[in-house]
């Protein structure tokens, strides 16, 4: 379910967010987990560790204490033996004294009971040493059986953090793959809605070619009494009669489209009715078409120059009285030409907006704004 953006510290909280920063305590979470389970394990290890050097040193004791006893009962058994030579030299002096028979007895006897003790000792020995090696055994098992155990709970940690990084892997990838998704769907949506824009754009485009062509077409004969008008008043030396802004038809021909629009604006602001050409040829086109009232041009333009409309504009009788206002950065140099040319009024860049507008008043013979 998506959530509602959510501000956090100055910064919206999107689903993108949401996720990412799920991701990055998933992360975080895993980690601190690992390194527990490490450190558990590290002390299990120290402590099976320390169990088995206890074991180890018992096992020594056992066996220092084995050898003790192995050490007494030599000595015991030397003692024995000792014991034994004395009562022997005892019995011989016996035998001696009491005959041949008791002697040979007493060594018989003597050498049965030395023989008795060192099978006791020899058993005793065995049997140490057979529990030695038995408990021994029993040792190496217990530590073989820690160990495994130690590899197995070291296997099953690494088998954890793996599915941990698995996962973490995962969630970094589904994130991934949303993130992808989203900017698909964010341009998939993006290109939609430049195509209906764009189809927007044509619609009004030929919506208002259809409305320009109508509106050519009804003013087509109104403009050729005006321009009959203008003419018989131009070769009388006079402004043509005055008409309202709404009336007077103004050509833009520049190839800037930001001049165009912002004169556009401006005419715009005074009721005028404004032309757009983007360039010298454009214009001639248009003015075979209706000719307007004012001509507003550049100087240099790709085609046909500022210079050559106005001479195609004076060559043209239909066009003859229209006024040319110019504009130019250069307006020293460019006046020879423009008056050669027949240009009505040279503006030089740049030029107040009022003294652009009172240039076509006067042009078209409207009165001057009275001032309040």
């Amino acid at each position: 379910m998506l959530r509602a953006p959510v501000w956090l510290g100055g910064f919206v909280m999107d689903d993108f967010a949401w996720w990412t920063l799920f991701g990055v305590v998933a992360c975080l979470a895993a980690a601190w987990l690992a390194r527990r389970a490490v450190g558990h394990l590290a002390a299990r290890r120290r402590a099976r560790r320390a169990a088995v050097a206890a074991q180890a040193e018992a096992q020594q004791r056992a066996i220092a204490e084995a050898e003790q006893r192995r050490e007494r009962l030599a000595l015991a058994a030397q003692a024995a033996a000792n014991a034994a030579a004395a009562e022997r030299a005892q019995a011989e002096q016996v035998r001696r004294e009491a005959g041949a028979a008791a002697q040979a007895e007493a060594e018989r006897l003597a050498a049965d009971e030395v023989r008795a003790e060192f099978e006791r000792l020899l058993a005793e020995r065995e049997l140490a040493a057979r529990l030695e090696a038995e408990r021994v055994a029993a040792l190496r098992a217990q530590a073989e059986q820690a160990e495994a155990e130690r590899l197995e709970a070291l296997r099953l940690e690494a088998a954890r953090i793996e599915a941990v990084r698995l996962e973490a892997v995962r969630v970094d990838a589904e994130r991934l793959e949303l993130e992808r998704v989203e900017a698909e769907r964010s341009r998939s949506a993006r290109i939609e809605a430049e195509r209906i824009e764009a189809a927007r754009v044509e619609a009004e485009r030929l919506e208002a070619a259809r409305a320009d062509a109508e509106r050519l077409e009804a003013e087509r004969r109104e403009s050729e009494r005006r321009h009959a008008q203008a003419q018989a008043g131009a070769l009388a030396g006079k402004a043509p009669p005055g008409k309202s802004p709404a009336d007077t038809l103004v050509m833009i021909a520049d190839d800037s489209k930001l001049v165009r629009v912002k004169t556009g604006r401006l005419l715009a602001q005074h009721h005028y009715r404004v032309a757009y050409a983007v360039d010298g040829l454009d214009a001639a086109q248009q003015l075979q078409a209706e000719a307007p009232d004012v001509v507003i041009t550049d100087v240099d333009m790709p085609g046909l120059d500022g210079f050559e409309l106005t001479r195609l504009v004076r060559q043209n009788p239909a066009t003859a009285h229209i006024p040319v206002i110019m504009i130019t950065a250069a307006d020293d140099r460019h006046r020879e030409d423009a008056d050669r040319a027949g240009v009505s009024v040279l503006l030089g860049k740049p030029y107040p907006e009022d003294e652009l507008i009172a240039h076509i008043r006067l042009a078209v013979g409207q009165p001057a704004p009275v001032s309040a």
